[in-house]
């Protein structure tokens, strides 16, 4: 039994973080990619710590964990000669998933436009700050953007941390790794409909737009009330956030009124469910000076464990703020096999994240690790393009390719 993506090629013109972990996402499916790097020094996440190291070796450890189960194809696509190789792969390709920098592929003579005349098949999957999609362009359309930028003009930034203090941004990469997310589902709907077209497209993935439907709680509520959504407390809902147990945090939501009175009973303050500083959310979020040290000195006479089970067995869903030493030894992450040990030949065994959607009659994804530069570059020349020696040589000697040598 196969993955889903099997016989599906994927070429990647990507670096850095949300190309890579697109692609990743569908090469975990089955899909065979072929990551398109620079000889010399491959994507700019090879050289970019930490590093796994095992004796004199070492490897990227964020290269490793966006670029696994993929073969590494180095190729200069900006000389003629690299340009036409790259031109014979697409003809055999059914996705390119590219994030260079707006415009640099046209310059280069490899945009969609071009690939389209070649393969009219092609799916064409481009990431980038702010969408390339003609129709669809707008001011900043030509602009580069890291991740931090998506968040901030999302309104996401707006909304993280207390209002007296400044924005601040969320995890590291998070705008990349959810457009990696969003690009992929597109991709999907691509292939989709070209099972029942026969004909490819060009799917436009906008950091921006991906970071504004991940904020749609800010969207919906001005659109329905006028108000400016807030960092720091929310306005109509308390308690929401992290409370300290003996030895740790508990993350705790009261969405309503129902689930408040089941807390106001472990607490054994049943008079605080009809008191009117506390009987609805607003009142609770404008009164929460004086409910945070009842909440607060009831935890800390309890372990963490003891309030978890506590509140959960009472039908208040409550879980553990976890460190990463939490969740790399938490059975429950361990059982749904959350991270994917990979052995890489050179520097060891290693966990990373798995890709999060398990299929009942599909087998386990692969855990090939993250390829060296130029590690696949004469197997898809001579297999897949049918180039013979002589040409591959001439290639290599020209630099327009680089060989891995064990």
């Amino acid at each position: 039994m196969n993955r889903p993506l099997d016989g599906i090629r994927i070429v990647a013109l990507e670096q850095y973080m949300s190309g890579p972990y697109c692609s990743m996402l569908l090469a975990d499916a089955g899909a065979e990619v072929i990551k398109i790097e620079r000889p010399g020094t491959g994507d700019p996440r090879r050289s970019i710590p930490p590093f796994a190291k095992k004796g004199e070796n070492k490897k990227a450890g964020g290269f490793m964990a966006y670029n696994r189960n993929k073969k590494s194809l180095a190729l200069n696509i900006r000389s003629d000669c690299g340009k036409k190789v790259f031109l014979d792969l697409v003809e055999k390709t059914d996705v390119v998933v590219e994030n260079l920098r707006p415009g640099s592929v046209d310059k280069m003579g490899i945009g969609y436009d071009i690939l389209k005349n070649i393969n009219p098949k092609l799916i064409y999957a481009a990431i980038s700050g702010f969408g390339r999609l003609d129709g669809y362009k707008g001011p900043d359309s030509h602009r580069p953007a890291f991740d931090i930028v998506a968040e901030a003009m999302s309104g996401i930034m707006n909304l993280v941390g207390y209002d007296d203090k400044p924005p601040s941004w969320t995890i590291y990469g998070m705008a990349d790794l959810y457009s990696g997310l969003c690009t992929a589902y597109g991709i999907m709907q691509a292939l989709f409909m070209r099972e029942r077209t026969g004909k490819g497209q060009f799917v436009d993935s906008s950091m921006l737009d991906n970071m504004i439907s991940l904020n749609e709680r800010m969207v919906m509520l001005y659109s329905i009330t006028g108000v400016e959504p807030r960092r720091g407390q929310l306005k109509h809902i308390f308690p929401r956030g992290a409370f300290p147990c003996q030895d740790g945090y508990i993350a705790l939501n009261v969405p309503d009124d129902l689930v408040w009175a089941k807390l106001c009973k472990m607490l054994e303050r049943e008079d605080l469910i009809q008191d009117n500083k506390s009987k609805t959310g607003t009142a609770r979020a404008s009164n929460s000076d004086i409910l945070i040290p009842i909440i607060e000195n009831w935890m800390m006479e309890r372990t963490r464990d003891e309030v978890e089970n506590i509140l959960n067995k009472n039908g208040i869903p409550v879980g553990p703020v976890y460190t990463a030493k939490d969740v790399f030894e938490s059975k429950q992450v361990q059982a749904r096999n959350n991270l994917l040990s990979i052995d890489d030949p050179l520097v060891g065994n290693h966990q990373f994240a798995r890709t999060p959607i398990h299929l009942s009659t599909a087998p386990e994804i692969p855990a090939k690790p993250a390829p060296e530069l130029g590690q696949n570059t004469e197997e898809i020349l001579s297999t897949l393009l049918n180039y013979d020696d002589e040409q591959i040589n001439k290639l290599e000697k020209n630099e327009i390719i680089q060989i891995y040598q064990d």
